[in-house]
């Protein structure tokens, strides 16, 4: 996520908001436990592994949202 942006950037967004923060760090933590599901490291059955996708994806969404109203209150 972020990865077309500058670093600083992106930094500022997430040091701006509690929530953002809160977001940000729970798409990481849910991004790292699928990647470890995909290895076989972490035991996932079918429906905990589908509610994980899930959230991370409305995670992002609502990050991407969020960071879309935070570049246009910097213009």
């Amino acid at each position: 996520m972020f990865e077309n942006q500058q670093r600083d950037d992106v930094e500022k967004f997430i040091h701006a908001d509690a929530e953002i923060r809160r977001l940000y760090f729970r798409h990481k933590e849910l991004d790292s436990k699928l990647e470890d599901a995909g290895r076989g490291c972490l035991a996932l059955g079918d429906e905990a592994l589908t509610q994980m996708k899930r959230e991370k994806l409305q995670a992002k969404e609502q990050l991407q949202r969020m960071w879309e109203t935070w570049q246009k209150s910097r213009h």
